[in-house]
Parts: C-alpha cells; structure tokens; sequence
C-alpha cells in the first residue's frame, strides 16, 4: 500500500473514501426507485410490490456491496491496489506456464477494462441528469432548462479536469456526508409516517416480488441493478483509501443512509402512490426542493469526478501493461502520486457524455444503457476473484467455489437482466466494449509483431561489442544512452547511429524498461546491470503498472558503477518506427490500418519517460507489418 496510506489517519481516509469511493452509489437513490415502476418495467404500483421492491434493493446492496465487495473481493488486492487491471494482474500471475488461461483471462480483463470505460461515459451523464431533472419539480416550465443545464455543468466538470482534485478533493468527504445525512433523515421520516415498509427487510418479499414477475423478472431486477452501480469504485479506489476505510465508510454511514432512503421512498409510494413521478424529490417538502436540487447537483459532480479520475487511473495501467499507446500523462498533485490527468481521454470522454446526453435526454432513457456496463464488470470480477481465490491464496477446488459460484450465478442474472434492455440502449456500452477491445488487443498484437519485425535480423549485443573491442572507430567522450525493447540485440539507433554518423559514445547504456504485473516495484528492484565490455552496459529498468517511469531521476539514483550520469554529456538515442501496413500481415489489413493509425499518433517515449527533450536524438526508421 501506498506510503501516503500509511502516514494519514484512518478518520481522513474514511472521510476521503465517503466523499470519493462512494459518490456513485450514493446518488442512485435518485433514479432507482422511479426507474423500477417506469411504464418501461410494467410493474404494478400496490402494497406487495412496493415492499417486494424495496426488499429486493436492500438485498442486492447486502448480497452484492456488502457480502461480495465488502467482505470478499476487497481481501483480492494486488500489493494494495484493487480495481479489475489489478486484479486481472494478479490473476496472471496464478496462470503460470498455462499459455490458454493466460489468454482467456486477458481477454476478460481487457473486456471489463473496456465496460470501466462505458461506465465512465453513462456515469456522469446519468448522474447529472437525474439531479439537474429536480427543476421540472420546482417548475415545470424549467424543464426546456435540463439539457442546458446539465451539458454547462458537464463541459465544466471536465474542463476543469486539468487543474487536478487536489483542492476540490478536501470538500468531496463533508458535502457527501450531508448528502447521506440527508438520505438517511428523510428516510427515517417516510418510514415513521408509514413502518408497514420495514417489512422489506424480510428477504421473503424480495423472493415472491420477484417470483411473481414471471417473464418479466428481467426487467425487475434489471432496474433493482441500478441500486448497486458504483459497486466497483469500492474495489477500483482501494490503493488510494485502504480496505479498512472504506469497509468502514460503508458499514457505518453508507449503507444504513441508503437502506433508510430506499425504505422512505417506499413508505412515501405506500402513502402517496401519485408521487411514483419522482420518488426521489417529492419525498421532500416543496420549500426543500431548492436546496436539495443543489445538494444532488454537487453529488452527481462528485460521483462524475470518482469514475472520471478512475478511467486516467485505469488508462494509465492499460499503457503499463501494453494495451494502449502512449498517452501524456499529467500529475496535478506533487504528494499524491495517483492523482493524475490524461487529456487526450478527458476530451474523448466529454465528447462521448456530450453525445450520449443530446442522445438520450433524461435520465431513464440512459438507465437503460447503464446496467450492462456495470453488471458485466461485476461478472469479469468474480471469474477472476476465482483463480486469485484457488491458486494465489492456495483453497481447495470446494471452497474456491462455494466462494464465487453463488456471487457469479447472482452477476449473471443482474447481467442477463440488463441485457433485456439490449434494443433500448443497452447496446451502446456492448459497442464501445467491443470497440475497445478491438483497440486494445490490435494495439498489444501489432506491438508485438512491429517488435518481432524490427529485432528478427538484428545482431546480438555480446556478438556486437566483441567485434568492436577489434574495430579503430573513433570515440567520443560522451556518454550514450540507446532505448531498446531487447536488451539482447543492438538497438536499431546504435546502428544507424554508426552507419551515418561513424561514431561510439565512450560509454553506451542499452536501457529497456519493463513493467511488472504488480502495481509497485521496491527500489532494490528497480535495477539490474550488466557490464558487456568495451563500454557497454545493459541496463533494466523495473516499474509497477501504478508507477509513471522516470528515466534521468532512476538513473541519477543507481548508483552506477564505473561511470557517472552527466545530464550535460549524456545522449538519449530513440528510434522511432514508422508503421506501413501491407497485405499478407499477421493480422487482418484493417487493423494492420489501425495499428498503423495509432502508432503515428501515439505519445512520444520522451515525454513519457520523462526524458529531457534536448538531450534526445531520434532516429527514424520504416517497418512494413
């Protein structure tokens, strides 16, 4: 776990966690409810339903939140990292020498990476709407104000973005909890008005609500989903907040505000079946309506700002670990080393919430959409939680499954559920799924063919410098450093740095940099260095899929023997490949054509190595796949 972690009180994590991990769980209260009695689901609005309905959402919040992610899944951590590019790392790691497993949970892991991204899109246009809808309420005719309202406040949201949560990141905790203060006093007053509800906590009524519905159980449970979306924030933010902080967030003031929300709401459409329009709002007396709209506002901001930060978090993993291109990756906060910007994602994302929310726009259209997202992550968690669960933690076959199986069939229902909503926008986040993972994996193929193309002729390193011991070649007192993906050929810029320039660096590092599948590497292990003779040296730099690599500063610290690192007489020597897809590649042409289009505008190694820009030479050179 991070050492920040560490030096803080568990009070300021827990605090942190409130305002962060669960702003978007926390503003599901304002859609669920009006979501599952939609004409959309058919659901009859009378006294068994309305307990069977509100039983079935405090039974997914104890079975899914509380007993899978709460008490299970976080225990999965990798190094103290969660999320499902973690997780998918460690279950990697348990795969062993088994090339097909190996394979099949990347494909998972790179398919759930690619709904995170979905969820990213529908969160802040979903979230936003349903509060900024609050207006129609306080007047009708403000409704032609919605849409408005909602894109100003998401262009905001991220445009902002660049000046990082550092700042903002200190109000996140106190405004949430007033949000669920709120949730929880207004719910304690509907169920005072009406305690026929508290029969919901009867399992029972989830049971025969959800027997009763025949046929059309999907769509119940399918709208009881969105009561649990945000599930997976608890285990993606673990490495910024702690398992103990944010167990204890939820047990102590997350879950019981939510639980005596939903019941109020119930006890509310018991008393007042008229008030099925908004549940949400007309809970609250028409002189609070004002302040709460506002107080819902800064929620879904909030919540919006979670899952934004979570998908730079995610990307950044997905360059680490080789299924994206390089990206400019931005720190906006010198202590916490996970708070981070990516502006080429942040504009993508507005682009697509911009689109998503002229597209559908009012909040339950997007509810249609949004299950899918979340419930086919929750189904990637629990396949993976298996193989972490039977070969890292080491239990018998019996108890692995005992301890997954139920959580798996729950998941598959909540994502068959959703999937009944296909036709109505449940399509989009299986879509861009698809479309991201074809990115990704074309991206991680094509590397890897591009490198096999480059190296298959090259010579080897130790061959190299024992014909050089024997060549007059001129030297110069400098010292170069060549960036190579093998360590054990000749880089192609050492080559084509001899052949046009005629010219050897006195002292010549070949400096690959390698990413371990765990979130950190302990500095001991950051370096391994091995002296070929004649004034070469292989260098290997060790990086976590967390860290962001920085070349200069790592090698100012190895205390190399032999020679010293002089910023003013060192050389970063990069060749950069242009990409010529042709017929007969290993992969099919369009995406050779799309390998190709992503190369050229990936990011620069100099800046993401954090290299000094003019101490770079690149030399280029063109690659036919």
């Amino acid at each position: 776990m991070h050492n920040n972690i560490k030096s803080k009180s568990l009070a300021a994590l827990t605090l942190g966690a409130i305002g962060v991990v669960y702003g978007d769980i926390g503003t599901s209260p304002l859609y669920t409810i009006q979501v599952i009695f939609s004409e959309a689901t058919g659901i009859a609005l009378n006294q068994a339903n309305i307990i069977g309905a509100i039983s079935a959402v405090f039974w997914a919040l104890m079975l899914v939140v509380m007993l899978k992610y709460v008490i299970l899944v976080l225990r999965a951590d990798n190094r103290g990292e969660g999320g499902v590019m973690a997780l998918l790392a460690l279950a990697i790691s348990s795969a062993g020498s088994a090339p097909n497993r190996k394979k099949i949970l990347l494909a998972l892991g790179v398919f759930g990476a690619a709904l995170f991204y979905g969820d990213s899109i529908l969160t802040p246009a979903i979230s936003v709407l349903s509060a900024v809808e609050g207006l129609e309420l306080i007047k009708p005719e403000l409704s032609t104000y919605v849409i408005p309202i909602a894109l100003t406040i998401l262009i905001s949201l991220f445009t902002v973005q660049k000046y990082g949560t550092n700042t903002v990141g200190k109000f996140f905790g106190p405004i949430v909890i007033v949000w669920f203060v709120t949730l929880g006093i207004v719910g304690v007053h509907h169920i005072l008005q009406n305690p026929v509800i508290l029969n919901a906590l009867n399992p029972i009524y989830a049971f025969h609500f959800l027997a009763d519905r025949g046929t059309g159980v999907f769509l119940a449970v399918g709208a009881v989903t969105l009561a649990i979306t945000g599930a997976e924030a608890l285990y993606a933010d673990m490495g910024h907040f702690g398992r103990p902080a944010i167990r204890i967030a939820w047990t102590c003031l997350v879950f019981p505000c939510l639980a005596l929300n939903y019941l109020g709401q119930g006890a509310l459409l018991l008393t007042t079946p008229a008030a099925v329009s908004n549940p949400f709002y007309l809970s609250f007396p028409q002189e609070w309506l004002i302040p709460v709209v506002i107080l819902a506002t800064l929620a879904t901001i909030i919540a919006s700002q979670a899952v934004i930060s979570g998908t730079y978090s995610i990307t950044q993993q997905a360059i680490q670990l080789g299924f994206l291109p390089r990206m400019q990756i931005l720190h906006t906060s010198a202590s916490e080393s996970g708070q981070i910007y990516v502006p080429a994602i942040n504009w993508l994302l507005l682009a697509a919430v911009i689109m998503l929310t002229i597209a559908f726009q009012n909040s339950s259209a997007i509810a249609s959409a949004y299950g899918i997202a979340v419930t086919g992550t929750m189904l990637i968690t629990t396949i993976l939680t298996y193989f972490v669960i039977r070969h890292n933690w080491k239990y018998p076959v019996w108890l692995a499954l005992s301890a997954t199986i139920a959580f798996f069939a729950l998941d598959l229902l909540l994502l068959t559920s959703c999937s009944a909503k296909f036709f109505k926008g449940g399509w989009l986040p299986i879509a861009l799924g698809i479309s991201l993972v074809t990115i990704m994996w074309t991206w991680k193929q094509g590397r890897e063919i591009l490198l096999q193309h480059i190296h298959e002729d090259d010579p080897k390193l130790e061959d190299f410098v024992k014909n050089i011991t024997r060549d007059t070649k001129a030297r110069i007192e400098r010292t170069a450093i060549f960036l190579c993906a093998n360590p054990d050929t000749v880089p192609q810029a050492l080559m084509h740095n001899l052949k046009h320039n005629q010219v050897l660096h006195q002292t010549n590092l070949i400096l690959t940099v390698e990413f371990a599948d765990t979130p950190t590497v302990e500095k001991e292990q950051r370096f391994a260095i091995k002296e070929i003779g004649a004034g070469f040296w292989q260098v290997k730099l060790h990086y976590g899929f967390m860290e962001t690599p920085n070349i200069p500063k790592a090698l100012a610290e190895s205390n190399l023997v032999g020679f010293s690192i002089d910023p003013f007489t060192t050389s970063y020597f990069i060749s950069r490949e242009t990409v010529i897809s042709g017929p007969g590649g290993k992969m099919a042409k369009w995406r050779d054509d799309l390998f190709a289009l992503m190369s050229r505008n990936a990011g620069s190694v100099v800046g993401y190595f954090n290299i000094p820009s003019n101490s770079v030479i690149e030399l280029g050179t063109r690659v036919h796949i």
